[in-house]
């Protein structure tokens, strides 16, 4: 994640309850925020989510079977995978490291560069772009139509067999299925006065007051901005260049961090973020406060928390 700062004050809090059932400490009560809590999943056809969550793990949709969406963006675990960068189908590094499928139906732009902007042009990018799924849509379709099955499921839902639009459809409307609600930072702006501690309460007050605010905020704490990379110094390893703000949400279970995945620590992504986006050296005790709030974005899916998963290189 690219954990993009810049400059702006905002205040706001409830009281909160320390973990394992300690006592609960005395923090603000939450007024207007700049963040907002993640809606629940958008209503949709239930046979058309099983069509699309069915596509979405398909290898078929790829030019030798080897890879399918779900290959890059695990939905078992944080939405993306732990790789630094994933390969080509040449077996060639891609240039930007995953970002989690998870709460994508609500950025303003998708991709690093925010060159796409609804999940169906995602979708059909993804399968025709060579180094990704290497596909053309008619092949691809042509052995969709060969399984009675799926064409049964088309049929059923559309009224038709595969075509292009459904197919997109199909997966676009799973992608919408696929939020976070329910994470602690959210409850606490629902009022939930036990959700967050004293430590995370003063870390959401550093990242407002040092400014990430201004880069990250709305429901996906993120995702609607571009900005430039290295405003004031360049990140380590990374490229400078405008890119899509990132979303911060469920970031702690998302490393390694940036567009290439260069930095698999949070605190040393914060560390950094800082020193380019708003020229801060920031001490430990705010780094550990921020990166403690950082931890309450972490949302729910199908009932349980969004976890991490292990790097495979």
């Amino acid at each position: 994640m690219l954990l993009g700062l810049a400059l702006l004050l905002l205040c706001g809090g409830v009281s909160a309850q320390t973990p394992d059932g300690e006592t609960p400490v005395s923090v603000p009560p939450a007024a207007a925020e700049p963040i907002t809590p993640i809606p629940m999943p958008p209503p949709a056809d239930p046979l058309k989510l099983a069509l699309g969550e069915h596509l979405f793990a398909d290898p078929r949709l790829s030019r030798d079977g080897s890879r399918a969406c779900s290959s890059c963006h695990d939905i078992q675990t944080n939405g993306a995978d732990g790789n630094r960068r994933d390969t080509a189908v040449d077996g060639s590094l891609l240039e930007f490291n995953s970002s989690s499928v998870f709460n994508a139906a609500l950025n303003f732009r998708l991709n690093w560069k925010g060159n796409v902007r609804t999940l169906e042009q995602q979708a059909d990018a993804s399968l025709k772009n060579p180094n990704i799924m290497g596909d053309s849509v008619d092949e691809a379709l042509a052995r969709l139509k060969a399984d009675p099955g799926v064409t049964r499921q088309f049929q059923e839902i559309y009224g038709r067999g595969p075509d292009h639009t459904a197919l997109l459809d199909a997966i676009a409307t799973y992608e919408r299925s696929l939020l976070t609600p329910g994470g602690r930072f959210d409850r606490w702006l629902g009022g939930d006065n036990a959700a967050i501690t004293a430590e995370e309460h003063h870390g959401y007050q550093l990242f407002k007051s040092l400014g990430c605010i201004s880069c990250h905020q709305g429901v996906n704490v993120g995702g609607n901005i571009y900005e430039r990379s290295g405003i004031y110094h360049p990140v380590t390893g990374t490229m400078s260049g405008i890119l899509r703000v990132p979303s911060l949400r469920n970031v702690a279970t998302t490393a390694p961090y940036f567009h290439n995945g260069s930095v698999s620590d949070l605190n040393e992504a914060i560390r950094r973020m800082a020193n380019a986006q708003i020229d801060q050296i920031l001490p430990n005790e705010q780094v550990d406060a921020i990166a403690a709030f950082l931890q309450t974005l972490t949302g729910m899916y199908q009932g349980h928390l969004v976890t991490a998963t292990s790097p495979q290189n």
